[in-house]
């Protein structure tokens, strides 16, 4: 049995991974998130629009994510097995917002990395599997702590 400490730290990281199966979870099961979406999306259209215009933003800023986004405007498109596919198409769309968002706001070799390995087929399917040309040391270098101040 553990204590209470074990579970009240103040970091945002072991928070985090504790939380993560919740998300497959959440509500019962990881389909009701699906089929929440599909059902808002049929209610408002205008959000799917919206979101595709919000990853649009980053069109042209790397072939992989733009690649992906067609792919997902595809998946949209096509109304056959909606529900069965579900799953897949709010991946590719999380997926597809994570690379924009990253390919406008974060330094080139922090979105390359996200792209090659979420979007290109690079990467392995394990947690920090990356392709070979990641600059890993930038990123290792970007988080490092600071000693100055």
């Amino acid at each position: 049995m553990h204590r209470g400490e074990r579970y009240v730290e103040e970091s945002p990281l072991p928070r985090l991974y504790r939380e993560s199966p919740l998300n497959s979870l959440w509500e019962g099961a990881g389909n009701v998130n699906a089929l929440d979406l599909l059902r808002a999306a049929a209610k408002e259209p205008e959000s799917v629009e919206a979101l595709l215009a919000e990853i649009d933003l980053a069109a042209g800023g790397d072939d992989r994510l733009d690649t992906a986004v067609r792919r997902l405007r595809a998946e949209l498109a096509d109304a056959e097995e909606l529900e069965f596919r579900a799953r897949r198409i709010v991946e590719l769309a999380a997926l597809c917002l994570q690379g924009s968002l990253l390919v406008r706001h974060a330094p080139p070799e922090v979105a390359g990395a996200f792209c090659a390995a979420r979007l290109g087929g690079e990467g392995g399917r394990a947690y920090g599997t990356l392709p070979r040309g990641v600059d890993c040391a930038a990123i290792v270098e970007r988080h490092r702590p600071r000693l100055d101040g």
